[in-house]
């Protein structure tokens, strides 16, 4: 999508023009599972086309099936292989109908897991709920659901909420490069003045080598000196929150302790920048 202007799409595939030195490359369903396949990635995922937001009923509808032909096409391309997987993905927009006629699309050609993509692309948070509200209940209950491109603590859980089991996202890291941490009590921008002598860890609460080697005033420091190490210990700190959140939210489940793990993330989540 940030190359559109670049890219011309076809029922083959997509065509690309470099940024860098204007030559051509084009990508089909096959070329993109070979180079998934190349790539030895655990779970590979269909070619489909991303539809941007505010997007027409019609154009939703025509990129669907596009993404639905293509979809036939990566299954046709893919080698199963023991330990490895191939996802389809549910396209249309957010519009009940069109969600509905790509997951019946979609599942009626069998994938190992489903993902619902489309979404976490300017929608907002609300509209992205409605859609999941309707989207993964149509989804089998027997294989992974997994949310393209939502990051958010709050947006996580809620989407934990509604069925889903996976997420991708690089919130984690481009906050990291940008100096916003994710830490329990909140969301902290190391770039203020105020951190310049603050000798205290990020996060307090957490374990992870950056938060138990440095201080925030250090931090500060590296990252309005744009040393890259500051982007690097911000990264780590982090992944590791979300990793945490991601075992938090598992527990939670099991204890069955979900809808309180909820509100305590909303109410961090939604808080000013520190």
């Amino acid at each position: 999508m940030s190359l559109s202007h670049l890219t011309k799409v076809t029922s083959e595939g997509v065509t690309f023009q470099s940024h860098i030195d204007g030559s051509k490359h084009e990508l089909t369903p096959e070329r993109s599972i070979q180079i998934q396949e190349l790539l030895g990635s655990d779970i590979a995922m269909v070619f489909d086309e991303c539809t941007s937001f505010p997007c027409t009923e019609n154009k939703a509808g025509d990129s669907m099936l596009l993404s639905v032909e293509w979809a036939k096409r990566s299954k046709k391309a893919y080698r199963p292989k023991k330990g490895h997987a191939l996802f389809g993905i549910i396209q249309g927009s957010t519009y009940p109908n069109l969600r509905k006629a790509s997951a019946e699309f979609t599942i009626d050609i069998g994938f190992d897991g489903y993902a619902v993509g489309g979404l976490a692309v300017g929608e907002g948070q609300e509209m992205m709920f409605d859609a999941l509200d309707f989207t993964v209940p149509l989804l089998p209950e027997d294989k992974p659901r997994y949310l393209m491109g939502s990051g958010k603590p709050y947006d996580i859980i809620g989407a934990v909420l509604r069925g889903v089991d996976m997420f991708d996202c690089v919130i984690p890291t481009r906050s990291g490069r940008n100096g916003q941490a994710f830490t329990s009590e909140g969301v902290v921008n190391i770039t203020n003045r105020r951190f310049a002598d603050d000798i205290s860890a990020l996060d307090p609460r957490c374990t992870c080598y950056t938060c138990t080697n440095y201080s925030r005033a250090y931090i500060h420091h590296l990252v309005k000196a744009k040393e890259i190490l500051g982007a690097m210990l911000m990264t780590e700190h982090n992944l590791t929150y979300y990793q945490d959140l991601m075992q938090q939210i598992r527990d939670a489940i099991e204890n069955k302790k979900l809808l309180d793990l909820s509100n305590r993330i909303k109410s961090q989540d939604f808080r000013s920048v520190l």
